[in-house]
């Protein structure tokens, strides 16, 4: 059995060096007043597209009322004076389109190497629309404020989304490593009454101790999630984990391993060394050739086992998608003015930072990446297409992907693996807030745009399901044909997190402001 501080290792291993170091984390500055208006007695949204997220089509034009924080009334046409007669606020919406907000289920924030201001990331999440995020975790180590920042952003006293906190098995807590099923149950038991709402696993404890902390955690009425690292995958795989009891699986670790054509244990070459991250992550797309086809009676038989299991898969393309195009993706628009000089030093090529492992990526590595995504999207579509639930995840702060930018990079790549445009916007909504509510037995209170349900709302100028990129702060180049003049268009133009309106515009110059300050310190 591992000791305490090996089991921390492996985390750290798992998640990066610098993630574990938390302690030069910066406080979340209280929200000031000029930081977002409401929640209202009364707001009004007039004339909206509304793309309410179940996956119905848009409906046009909709007033939208919201009283505190809720929705109170959606009315086609015009809402009648009565129900509007005292708003306090109302925002002309004529012409865009209103989705519900954004769950990420995949959250972390920075390190003080990275980006040691947790508002840096909170407030480019809601300046794309993201109102809810899964932290896997938000902090690692003990004493981090997960739990206080869940608690200041549900009373709307941060810029932040509403924040939904997971622990890592076995971190957090001083009563030694649960390396036995009994200390497992006492590690979950411990966790829940923290406040934490689910456990992230990193496949590096026995089936046993796995199994013992699933079915507590689904006594307990607690999330469970996996990134299956390849240290563990050889006793359990994805297939074996949905088996114990597994609730999701992040990124695309352990599914291929459940789809060895010949033998039972991944082929590693010679020279392998998972603790050389491009070793480790070079030879992940070479996986690909060790597997069974698309299509196949043992591919077909992997798909309908995870649909009838009813476990969630959040693949998280984007946080791998440097891997088939490095240079594009140190070239993205943002860069230059959205991301901290400390977090580009942290994404360059590095002997110790996670995910920074491009010391000498070539063509062929590229080349064998886009084919790998070939066959990681062809699970996911035939998951999806047989009726299993995908969510959106984007895993940001590595390989060049930054905050909010990266959650839309992965709406996109959802539509690249074959998700309609709808499709993709219930899995960043409805399909993302069952996810999270699914092991409490609950209805999620958000997701979707209806009466009744909380007023965490996105506002875009332009139509998303014609073009996703107009979610991007940096929004969509677009010649006018008749005046052949080039300019950017689209960009959330308002979120709406539990009745607050915030000016995306607003949040994006404060995110610009950071930036700026940290350059000039240098």
């Amino acid at each position: 059995m591992k000791t305490a501080s090996i089991l921390l290792a492996a985390i750290a291993l798992a998640i990066g060096p610098t993630a574990m170091a938390q302690d030069g984390m910066e406080p979340v500055p209280a929200r000031q007043s000029a930081e977002g208006e409401g929640p209202f007695g009364k707001l009004v949204i007039r004339g909206a597209n509304v793309i309410e997220g179940s996956g119905a089509p848009p409906a046009g034009p909709v007033d939208i009322v919201v009283e505190g924080n809720r929705i109170t009334g959606l009315f086609p046409g015009a809402a009648p004076e009565s129900a509007t007669r005292g708003a306090a606020r109302e925002i002309d919406a004529r012409g865009m389109y209103v989705l519900p907000g954004f769950v990420d289920v995949h959250g972390h924030n920075g390190d003080p190497d990275k980006a040691p201001q947790p508002a840096y990331g909170y407030k480019l999440w809601l300046a794309h629309g993201v109102t809810t995020v899964r932290g896997v975790s938000f902090y690692f180590g003990p004493g981090t404020p997960d739990l206080s920042d869940a608690a200041r952003s549900n009373a709307n006293t941060i810029v932040a989304p509403r924040l939904i906190p997971y622990a890592v098995f076995g971190d957090k807590w001083a009563g030694g490593d649960p390396d036995t099923p009994a200390k497992a149950r006492e590690w979950v038991r411990w966790a829940k009454a923290q406040g934490y709402w689910g456990i992230k696993f990193f496949n590096d404890a026995t089936p046993e101790v796995f199994k013992a902390a699933l079915d507590e955690a689904e006594v307990q009425k607690m999330g469970t999630v996996a990134h299956l690292a390849q240290t563990g995958v050889a006793e359990v795989t994805a297939r074996k984990a949905v088996e114990l009891g597994l609730d999701g699986v992040t990124h695309f670790y352990g599914h291929f391993e459940s789809l060895l054509s010949n033998g039972q244990l991944v082929r590693y070459p010679p020279n392998y060394n998972y603790f050389d991250e491009q070793s480790r992550f070079g030879w992940v797309a070479r996986l690909a050739d060790q597997t069974v086809e698309p299509g196949s009676d043992e591919w077909n038989d992997y798909v309908d086992f995870l649909v009838a299991s009813g476990v969630t898969l959040s693949p998280t393309f984007n946080i791998y998608s440097a891997s088939r195009d490095v240079m594009r993706a140190r070239s993205f628009d943002w860069h230059a003015k959205y991301t901290l000089p400390s977090l580009m030093d942290y994404y360059a090529p590095s002997a110790t930072n996670h995910g920074s492992y491009y010391k000498d990526w070539s063509t062929e590595d590229e080349v064998a990446w886009r084919n790998f995504y070939q066959k990681w999207f062809a699970l996911m579509r035939d998951f999806h297409h047989k009726g299993g639930r995908i969510t959106a995840g984007s895993d940001p702060g590595y390989i060049y992907q930054t905050w909010g930018f990266a959650y839309i990079g992965e709406l996109e790549m959802l539509r690249e693996a074959g998700l309609t445009p709808l499709e993709v916007i219930r899995a960043a909504t409805l399909d993302g807030a069952r996810e999270l509510y699914a092991a409490r037995g609950e209805e999620p209170p958000m997701g979707r745009i209806a009466v009744g349900k909380l007023a965490d709302l996105v506002i875009v100028p332009e139509n998303p399901l014609a073009n996703l990129k107009v979610l991007y702060g940096t929004g969509h180049t677009r010649m006018n044909r008749e005046t052949g003049e080039v300019g950017q268009v689209g960009g959330v133009r308002w979120t709406i997190k539990d009745g607050v309106v915030y000016d995306a515009h607003q949040l994006l110059a404060d995110v610009a402001a950071m930036v700026e300050a940290q350059k000039a310190e240098r």
